[in-house]
């Protein structure tokens, strides 16, 4: 391994956005830094599973089928 070209790698607190605390190595910051979290696996819904609907009132999805909704069946 090379000298000198790799990041420090140190212990980090990081804080979750219900206000669990848990610690883990990182690049992150500097040795004790804290790390808060605005969107973590607990509450987002890319991984709870939760529904999320698309809402789009004449903007860029309906440009695009308009445009090109001929090409896909639709």
């Amino acid at each position: 391994m090379k000298q000198g070209i790799h990041p420090d790698y140190h212990t980090i607190k990081v804080v979750m956005t219900d206000g669990t605390t848990f610690e883990t190595r990182s690049t992150y910051g500097a040795a004790g830094d804290t790390l808060n979290l605005d969107i973590d696996p607990k509450s987002h819904p890319a991984w709870t599973g939760g529904t999320q609907h698309m809402l789009d009132r004449g903007g860029r999805v309906s440009r695009f089928k308009s445009k090109f909704g001929g090409l896909f069946g639709g």
